[in-house]
Order: C-alpha cells, then sequence, then structure tokens
C-alpha cells in the first residue's frame, strides 16, 4: 500500500461530452435506457451530480450514464472523476512491424472515442452482413456510457533496441522499477508493452471496452496480464467521501484533487522541460506505476481494533489521523508511531513527493489454500517516478507496519501520453511521428 498524498482544487475535466453528431445513432436512440450504470453503495455516494430532465433534481453521474469527453490536453482516467469499476490490461506487442503497430494505435482511439461517447464499435453489433463477424461483440448494447474512459500507456520494453526504432525516443524517467524489500513478484502479473486502464460505473462496459480492444489487436498484440477492481479506494474530487479499502480504513485522504491544476502540474505532468527533445512526445503526459498488492486478510481480521489503527495512524470510524478529531484535520505525525504507515508515507517524510492515486480493491477467488486472493490494485500517477512512487515506497518497503499484513505481488510502469487532440489525432501520434 503507498502514499496517501494532498491535492487542492480548479476547473472540472469531466463535464458531459457533446452529443454525438445526429447521422450517429447512439444505444439510447436505438435500444433505450436499459441497463444503468451500477452504483456501489457508499462508495458511489456523493458522485459528480447531473442535472435529470428539466426539473432541479440531481442524481450521481454514475446513475446517469453520462459520458467523459475523450478529447483533450491530457487522456482521460488520470485527474477525471474516480469511476467505480476497473479493468486493466497489459499487452505484449507481437508484431515485428511498426507500420502495423501504428495501425494498431489509430484503430484503437477511433474504437475508443465511440466506446467513451456510448456508441458501439464500428458498424455495430447487430444489421451488419450475416456472412461477416459484427465490428462489435454487443455485450454492452443498451447500456449508457457509465462515464467510460480508457488511457493509454507505454511500457519500457516497447522502446528495446531492434523492436521499432523507438529507443532514442525514451524518456530518461522511464524504467523499470527496482526490486524493492518484501517485494514477491509474479513475472506472469508483470511488466508488458502496452497497457490500458478501462474505468467506468458498468463493470460490463469496462469489460466490454477491454475486450473490443484485445478483438481488434489479435495477432498484433496479446493480453500479457489483466485486473479487474471494484470499489474505487481513492478519489480525485475532494468534495467526495473518502472510500475504504479491503482492511475496512479510508484510502487516499491526501490525494492530489483532479480539480487543482496547480497541484496537477506540479506532481502529475511532465513538463517540457522534463524531457530531452527527442522525448518531448511525452510533454502533458505523466508516468503511471501499477501494483497488484495482496493482502493477508485472514490475518488482518484477527488482528486488535488498538493494533489496526496503529499500523495505519488513523482511526477505523472517522480517518483521523492520531490525536485529531476529523479526517481532513492536518496529521500530527511524532503522534504515531514510527512504523505507522501514514507517518512513512505522508510527503513530509518523502521529500514533498506527492502522488495521484487511482486503486481499486480486487478479490480473485482464493490461493489454493483457502484464504481469499484479495487486495488493493494500486495505480499511481505522477510526473517524476524518482521523486513520486521510488522514494515512498523505499521509506514503507523498508519499515512499514502494514509490511506484516500485505505483499506486492505485481509490478508495471508505463509512459502515459498526453491526450488525443481531435478527431485526426491518435494514441501515440507524436511517439511515432
Amino acid at each position: 500500500m503507498t502514499a496517501a498524498p494532498e491535492g487542492p482544487p480548479a476547473e472540472d475535466p469531466n463535464a458531459p461530452a457533446p452529443a454525438p453528431p445526429a447521422d450517429a445513432p447512439s444505444r439510447r436512440s436505438v435500444l433505450g435506457w436499459g441497463g444503468a450504470g451500477l452504483a456501489l453503495g457508499a462508495a458511489a455516494a456523493g458522485g459528480t451530480a447531473a442535472v435529470l430532465g428539466r426539473g432541479t433534481d440531481q442524481a450521481p453521474a454514475a446513475l446517469t450514464g453520462a459520458a467523459v469527453p475523450f478529447h483533450g490536453a491530457h487522456q482521460a482516467g488520470i485527474a477525471s472523476a474516480v469511476q467505480d469499476r476497473l479493468h486493466f490490461a497489459a499487452f505484449d506487442v507481437k508484431t515485428r512491424d511498426r507500420a502495423e503497430l501504428v495501425r494498431l494505435l489509430r484503430e484503437w482511439t477511433r474504437a475508443a472515442e465511440r466506446m467513451t461517447a456510448g456508441l458501439p464499435v464500428g458498424e455495430g453489433a447487430v444489421g451488419g452482413l450475416p456472412e461477416a463477424p459484427p465490428d462489435d461483440t454487443g455485450e454492452a448494447l443498451g447500456l449508457k456510457a457509465s462515464r467510460l474512459t480508457l488511457t493509454v500507456g507505454f511500457g519500457p520494453s516497447l522502446f528495446a533496441r531492434d523492436r521499432f526504432g523507438l529507443d532514442g525516443r525514451r524518456p530518461a524517467g522511464l524504467v523499470e522499477l527496482e526490486k524493492f524489500p518484501g517485494d514477491n513478484l509474479d513475472p506472469a502479473r508483470s511488466g508488458g508493452d502496452l497497457c490500458v486502464q478501462a474505468c467506468a460505473d458498468d463493470p460490463q462496459v469496462a469489460v466490454h471496452a477491454i475486450r473490443q480492444l484485445a478483438r481488434i489487436g489479435f495477432g498484433t498484440v496479446a493480453v500479457r496480464w489483466s485486473q479487474l477492481g471494484f470499489g474505487k479506494t481513492s478519489s480525485t474530487t475532494p468534495e467526495e467521501q473518502t472510500p475504504r479499502n479491503m482492511m475496512g480504513f479510508k484510502d487516499g485522504t491526501r490525494n492530489v484533487s483532479g480539480t487543482d491544476t496547480a497541484a496537477l502540474d506540479r506532481h502529475v505532468w511532465v513538463a517540457p522541460k522534463d524531457l530531452a527533445p527527442a522525448a518531448s512526445w511525452l510533454a502533458g503526459g505523466s508516468y503511471l506505476v501499477a501494483r497488484r498488492i495482496r493482502m493477508n486478510i485472514e490475518t488482518w481480521d484477527r488482528t486488535s481494533l488498538r493494533e489496526q489503527e496503529d499500523v495505519f495512524g488513523r482511526d477505523k470510524a472517522e480517518g483521523a489521523a492520531v490525536g485529531r478529531a476529523k479526517e481532513h484535520d492536518e496529521p500530527f505525525l511524532k503522534a504515531m508511531k514510527p512504523d505507522a504507515h501514514v507517518r512513512l508515507a505522508h510527503p513530509d517524510s518523502n521529500g514533498g513527493a506527492a502522488l495521484l492515486r487511482r486503486g481499486y480493491s480486487f478479490t480473485d477467488g482464493t490461493d489454493g489454500l483457502g484464504r481469499l486472493d484479495a487486495g488493493l490494485f494500486f495505480l499511481a500517477y505522477q510526473r517524476d517516478l524518482h521523486k513520486g512512487f521510488v522514494p515512498v515506497q523505499r521509506n514503507l518497503a523498508r519499515s512499514d507496519a502494514l509490511n506484516e499484513y500485505i505483499q506486492h505481488v505485481g509490478s508495471a510502469v508505463f509512459a502515459v501520453p498526453p491526450g488525443v487532440r481531435d478527431t485526426g489525432d491518435w494514441w501515440g501520434r507524436a511517439l511515432f511521428a
């Protein structure tokens, strides 16, 4: 479990998308309003509100099926308000043909534009030639956009010599993470040439999106590993209630705010001055760390409340730091035990390091020994790995009391390019120019 940094507010990057052209049939117009996005109880409460009809009643965006704009200076799914569900996939590129990879990224972009607007891929799942496979697999027919965002990243391995001629364009900051004390990483759940993060309020919408991209890429890319997540464990919108992780504690109290443009510029978006000229394609993008963190649920559940609160440095009910009354009261770090998680993860203990977190809980059956395979799928965006995740994780891996109850079992890092500006642009265009 890694840092829970801080941040304050400015413009809303999640305003509803403009309506699609009149000649583009939406799922709504063709099939009605069936299949509302799921709301996960308290985790969904307090979501972004949108006006329904002509009255003054408001409902969370999770219930309106609103679309998040796909085009912009930055990719959606980073500073955007965190949705309730996740399907994350890492891909290996199988082709050796650079033109084929470029063609795939163009096709992925066009498909993503449609899916995030609540439209089927290509000509859709029905109505085409009966003798040909449909362009869309159809499991999202009748479902709303559900605030679907799709975010793409490029792994260090994509820049290896003798692959696609990109070795000279690799940003200096895009490096494989070091092995931290306590890591027990599974190579089958780590790494990847490409990643796609699909977030939505309806799990079927998120799964459908990854399925379509994998289908489009068949033969060019193959899924290396994937992870489903539920119950967001951090929020990028400060007015929302802070979600709880599988250990029952509020998580991400001091997260960077997705509406604080100054904090985003300082901690999340890569600036042109951070990059050599050959790597300038990443300006306006970010670095993503993905870590699969297994929780020893059975051991934790038999630990006293007092010890649980000492481990985190916060009380379980309110989320207040030791000696404080409210969750957002400024913590007094020295009042906590020296190995308390909050004390070690706090920016003041890490030279001001701050991350934008988009974590999700997971439970993937059992481990074969009668224990839940459950925990946190940790996602964090930052401007600089060596001023963000790396120093924080070094500090935590060395002496965090939480290490008795968790283990990092999967890991990957990606360079996330800036946003797709318009319908003529595509994911990674500047990298391959």
